[in-house]
């Protein structure tokens, strides 16, 4: 094929091709700028602000720890030669139960000597006082009219007296003092109590000071908590031993079912804040902690040590608006959506608890909040609430079947 043959076949290609070019942009549709206002507005979901009064739900952590805790010691020494069977870890005893029995034998008969010893004593001042009025004759038959106040009273063996009546006051004090290494002999239960350890048995020797095992009182726990200073004033403290503080919630998660819980109240804050957190710290007190009464038997049980929440109600606050905290932005603002359009308002928060934040100045009744995500913020966003599209579609539907 010549070359003129070849040029011309290819610019027959070539135009065939920018005709086809030519017809395929003319062909294309336009964009219509109809409804382009509309199409613009970001679709969000909004709530309605409701002012009202609120108790809010302040929630902290913390671990439980008994509210009585004794090492038990002897105050006097010897052999064990009783010991109470509910004396062993895990068991329960009751106020005033006798635990263990020190050997009393040595103690006893101490005892009987130094009431013999009183005995004497009160012998001598008998004998005294015999002499005593032996004295006051002598006197006065000599005449003592001539004698100085000391020399009278060596006449009438004042000293001697003074010597025997103070020699029964020790003995008394001995008597006593014997008396009372007796009784401890006897080692009782100083309250209602939980045995976490024993650490003597039948025939150990024990002095004085030993660690004879750890008692817990199972009246009632605490729970050692560590709130912010500033929600402090939310929460109610007792005035007086008889009074109840605020109610508390006390759940643990990892151990107990889903449901379950237990119930405490605010008992006393510590008058100083943790040194590692410098938050404050307070105390709950949960009455019988290990359910033994009829009525928790289906409650569960507080384990020393152990890690639990505590949801406080806290006092009442009033004429407030309450949202979701999350709805809440970066430099305490909230976004409101009004007359379609997006405004970005700085608000007063009161109080956040876990879930929601309690504002007192930003927010009027009936606003709308915004509760979308948005990835463009601007004030003045032109703005469209995903209900109204949604009821304009669902009209639009019911008009095309009629």
């Amino acid at each position: 094929m010549s070359t003129k043959k070849i040029v011309i076949i290819c610019a027959a290609i070539l135009l065939a091709g920018a005709a086809v070019t030519f017809i395929i942009f003319s062909t294309e549709p336009t964009a219509k700028s109809e409804g382009a206002t509309r199409q613009s507005a970001m679709l969000v979901d909004v709530v309605k602000v409701e002012k009202g009064d609120y108790r809010p739900m302040i929630v902290a952590t913390g671990t439980v720890s008994p509210v009585e805790d004794v090492m038990l010691s002897p105050l006097v020494g010897g052999q064990i030669v009783r010991r109470d069977e509910s004396f062993t870890p895990g068991g329960f005893v009751k106020k005033g139960e006798i635990l263990l029995q020190i050997d009393p034998s040595d103690y006893r008969n101490t005892l009987e000597m130094r009431k013999s010893d009183l005995l004497q004593t009160q012998t001598n001042l008998d004998m005294e006082m015999g002499r005593q009025q032996v004295a006051r004759q002598d006197l006065q038959l000599i005449g003592g009219d001539t004698l100085s106040r000391e020399e009278r009273s060596l006449v009438l063996r004042q000293p001697q007296l003074n010597a025997v009546k103070g020699n029964i006051k020790a003995a008394e004090a001995a008597v006593e003092q014997a008396r009372l290494n007796l009784a401890r002999t006897t080692i009782k239960a100083p309250f209602n109590a939980h045995v976490l350890s024993q650490n003597v048995t039948l025939g150990s020797q024990v002095a004085p000071g030993d660690n004879l095992g750890r008692l817990v009182g199972t009246n009632s726990y605490w729970v050692n908590l560590t709130v912010p200073v500033g929600k402090l004033q939310w929460l109610n403290f007792p005035g007086s031993e008889e009074d109840k503080g605020s109610m508390v919630k006390i759940i643990n998660s990892t151990a107990w079912p889903a449901e379950a819980f237990r119930t405490g109240y605010l008992d006393k804050q510590v008058g100083a804040l943790d040194a590692e957190t410098r938050l404050a710290r307070i105390l709950v007190k949960v009455p019988d902690p290990l359910a033994q009464a009829d009525s928790l038997q289906d409650k569960p049980e507080l384990m020393i040590g152990s890690f639990v929440e505590a949801q406080m109600i806290g006092e009442e606050i009033e004429d407030v608006a309450r949202i979701n905290r999350d709805l809440v932005r970066s430099n305490q603002t909230v976004w409101v959506m009004k007359k379609g359009k997006l405004v970005i308002r700085k608000v007063e928060i009161l109080l956040s608890d876990a879930d929601y934040a309690y504002i007192s100045k930003g927010l009027e009744e009936g606003e709308l909040v915004v509760t979308t995500n948005l990835s463009t913020v601007a004030e003045g966003l032109d703005l469209r609430r995903a209900a109204d599209s949604t009821a304009a579609g669902n009209e639009e539907m019911e008009g095309t079947e009629e």
